[in-house]
């Protein structure tokens, strides 16, 4: 098949080139359309009793989303202050599609009791089209900010999710301005030539694209988080990058045997049958990992795995067929890389690995509890679905929040636990429902439906909220009630991580495993690079939930400590991180195949394989390092916690784990590393796949 791919992007490079220029333009053209339909409803999962609970609420009970404005800065008692809010409140209340608008000077709470702020919730009607609730929310929203005040600020509802995609598109925009640039200078440093150097971000370019095109596709079927633009988006960049600095390093290579333009189209070809190969498992091993994600309900996990699934494929198509074009009309403009001699090429990564080798028992008792030892705070991690400080503070939700804290009590505007009492409810439960609070809050609703609302003490998802909706739960009995709201929804995502965690975890290590096996024929060297990395995943999220969510240093990096990670963090560091880990470890593994098929040595192929691939994988790391850098300069917490998390993973994972632990566990393994029993052996020999090997670099004779 990469063959085929490599024969037809050479003969006809110009129409490759031209295919993927409009696919380019329909990237960017159609695909951007996808910021103007963005969900921030992550936490929901169908089939849950809150899921059910808040589709049976929104179809009996009349009022709909709802908006909520603040404003501060001056004496709201001053007359001119007050005349205007309750002239804004009587307009807001004509507006079509407006339920209710109550009066801030009259009810009770929604005055601070400095007298420096008020509250003005808007409540729309219940059934309105997307198109209805926009326009209302629109008017609304322009009304009120007419007010004269040092401080307007309006947001909630289906305004918070058009305003963080506002927000994530000028992030992804800032992000590729900075990472973009800083790429191409280390780009140039790494090939000393702007052509070399101009075609990977190419291939990115052609990933972002297909970031967006995919997150489109898929926001015509289901919702979008806000959360996917970043990283899908960072993920497609830097692969990109990853898979484009592999070829082209093996390009040059090949292009030390070539004189004519034949000889080019050949270096081209014998390119993409050895690292086109690394490439297309390393993009199935990404691939792989995510599906762990498809295993979860949730619509927020199983999107996210399907679309950063469907940018991985782009970034490999665009690797295997666009790249090949390109070099095969430029490529012969691009400079051969210098034959060293055996002794100087990789040098450096050739005395880490036969040190590591030697002292194998030394690097294992001081690497291995280093990597525990930063993992350990991964035993105390909670998750949460946070409240507005995960946002930066130029945000228009930050804004409202912020000032809301500081003139209204702790726990102002913090959601109530939901609870929805169904025809046939006993009395005396939901009497002892509402005794579980001090200020319940009841209304009736059509059908002989009612609604109960209990505050909770402290934050929407704090340890006080999540045991109210368990005590609730465990009063009800079996009686036709249902618990909802931002809470029970924590409490359900979190029933459904624990549920679903070990059979994602088995999914995603068993087709790992297969493709490894696929890729080495060992079944040693798949569970070898499986405790490795895992290694190094949990000492990266280790040290995400001491930063984040212990507070140690998030400072430094704008955000702040929260007491619990963001319930999005875990799953997509987990999941992307151990994809990424395998990238690196095919890089190495390609490598020492090769010199294990031409040489028969089992020590100096591990040698070998890392004097080969180190710089690269060195490379790769720190550009992708360079991107995820970039995508945390947005402020927002949930980036920062993820791009944190696969910065640290990527980096940890190609240093110290694949230039220490993979060559102490090699030579641990010894001859064994490679060994498969024999059954699966003959199953290898028929449908395992085997990179090309390639010719030894030349030697060159010192004078």
């Amino acid at each position: 098949m990469l063959s085929t791919l490599a024969r037809a992007a050479t003969r006809r490079p110009l129409t490759v080139i031209g295919l993927w220029a409009a696919f380019l333009l329909l990237g960017f053209g159609l695909g951007t359309g996808v910021f103007a339909d963005l969900s921030d409803d992550v936490p929901d999962v169908p089939g849950t009793e809150s899921d059910m609970a808040d589709d049976y609420l929104s179809g009996v009970d009349p009022t709909g989303e709802s908006v909520t404005a603040v404003v501060a800065g001056e004496p709201v008692s001053d007359a001119a202050l007050r005349a205007q809010v309750e002239r804004t409140v009587a307009e807001v209340r004509k507006i079509a599609g407006v339920a209710e608008v109550p009066d801030p000077y009259t009810t009770p709470g929604l005055t601070a009791r400095d007298g420096q702020a008020l509250v003005v919730p808007v409540t729309f009607e219940g059934g309105l089209s997307d198109e209805a609730e926009e326009e209302a929310t629109d008017s609304a929203v322009e009304t009120i900010q007419r007010i004269d005040a040092p401080d307007v600020h309006v947001s909630g509802g289906e305004l918070l999710g058009r305003q963080l995609g506002e927000r994530a598109q000028e992030d992804v925009k800032n992000a590729e301005l900075i990472s973009l640039p800083v790429v191409l200078a280390l780009l140039l440093v790494v090939f000393g030539g702007l052509r070399a150097a101009a075609l990977p971000l190419v291939i990115a370019v052609s990933g972002i694209a297909g970031a967006f095109l995919g997150l489109f596709a898929f926001s015509q079927v289901t919702d979008i988080s806000v959360y996917a633009i970043q990283v899908t988006t960072m993920l497609g960049l830097g692969l990109a990058i990853d898979y484009a600095l592999l070829m082209l390093v093996r390009f040059r290579e090949e292009r030390r045997h070539t004189e004519s333009t034949e000889d080019l189209v050949e270096a081209v070809h014998r390119t993409v049958d050895a690292a086109g190969r690394t490439v297309l498992f390393s993009g199935l091993t990404v691939a792989v990992s995510l599906t762990g994600l498809l295993v979860f309900p949730s619509v927020f996990l199983r999107s996210m795995g399907l679309a950063v699934a469907a940018v991985v494929v782009v970034d490999m198509l665009a690797a295997v067929t666009l790249l090949p074009a390109l070099l095969t009309k430029f490529g012969g403009r691009i400079r051969p890389s210098k034959a060293r001699s055996q002794d100087e090429e990789g040098r450096v990564f050739a005395r880490l690995a036969r040190f590591a080798q030697r002292r194998r028992i030394a690097v294992l008792v001081t690497v291995v509890p280093a990597l525990l030892l930063l993992a350990l705070p991964v035993t105390g991690m909670r998750i949460a679905i946070g409240d507005a400080r995960q946002l930066p503070a130029s945000t228009e939700a930050r804004q409202l929040y912020d000032t809301v804290d500081a003139h209204f009590p702790k726990g102002t505007g913090v959601s109530p636990v939901i609870v929805v009492l169904k025809p046939g409810t006993d009395p005396a439960t939901a009497d002892r429902i509402r005794a579980l609070v001090p200020h319940p809050e009841s209304r009736e609703l059509p059908g002989g439906n009612a609604v109960v609302e209990l505050q909770p003490p402290g934050s929407v998802d704090g340890k006080a909220a999540t045991g109210l909706v368990e005590r609730v739960r465990d009063v009800r009995g079996d009686e036709p009630v249902e618990v909802t709201g931002v809470a029970a929804r924590l409490v359900d995502f979190r029933a459904m991580l624990a549920d679903r965690a070990p059979w994602a975890a088995l999914t995603v290590l068993a087709g790992i495993f297969v493709l490894l096996f696929a890729f080495t024929g060992s079944v040693l060297i798949p569970l070898r690079t499986i405790a490795t990395t895992l290694l190094s995943l949990g000492a990266a999220l280790g040290v995400v939930v001491w930063v984040f969510q212990d507070g140690h240093g998030a400072g430094l990096l704008g955000g702040e400590g929260l007491g619990a990670l963001s319930l999005t963090a875990p799953p997509l560091i987990v999941s992307i991180a151990f994809g990424l880990a395998m990238d690196y470890e095919l890089f190495i593994l390609a490598r020492m195949r090769e010199s294990r098929q031409r040489t028969g040595d089992d020590h100096e192929a591990v040698v070998t394989g890392l004097r080969r691939s180190g710089r690269v994988v060195t490379c790769a790391a720190l550009l992708l390092a360079v991107v995820f850098g970039a995508f945390m300069t947005g402020g927002f917490s949930p980036i920062l916690q993820i791009g944190l998390g696969l910065t640290l993973a990527v980096l940890i994972d190609a240093t110290v784990v694949r230039m220490l632990l993979v060559p102490a566990t090699m030579a641990l393994l010894g001859r064994h590393a490679w060994w498969a029993p024999q059954p699966l052996r003959r199953v290898h020999d028929r449908f395992g796949l085997r990179e090309a090997a390639a010719a030894e670099p030349s030697v060159t004779t010192k004078v």
